[in-house]
């Protein structure tokens, strides 16, 4: 049995040797496939003296089944520089009344006059 499907194609991140795409479907047979995003927002880890806020949106994903999503931000300027946000959220942990959030945590890249990185964590918006 065959079922048709469309949607877009990512180019994926990876720098391996398998060249690799993430595909977004937006209808299955015949229905659309609905997608959303989510915020999030925080504040990084202090190190060095100083920490950083960001804020941004994550990329589309599929509604109604398991997912996760890629984001990727930059923080505020601090102490005269900034750093690049970038990863996965965790999957979807719905909640009781309806809806669902992701985690999400990683480290930013190494920037500064003093070169360090911060941690970073938090829950997506509804």
């Amino acid at each position: 049995m065959e079922i048709p499907i469309s949607g877009f194609m990512f180019h994926s991140d990876n720098s391996g040797q398998m060249h690799s795409h993430e595909l977004l479907i937006t209808q299955w047979d015949g229905m659309p496939v609905q997608g959303h995003v989510h915020e999030l927002r925080g504040v990084t880890s202090y190190d060095v003296g100083h920490n950083h806020r960001y804020a941004g949106t994550t990329e589309p994903a599929p509604s109604g089944v398991q997912h996760t999503h890629r984001y990727f931000t930059f923080t505020t300027v601090d102490d005269r520089h900034r750093h690049q946000i970038r990863g996965v959220t965790g999957p979807a942990i719905q909640l009781p009344n309806g809806g669902h959030y992701h985690e999400f945590s990683g480290f930013t890249t190494v920037d500064g006059v003093t070169p360090h990185r911060h941690s970073y964590s938090g829950r997506t918006s509804l």
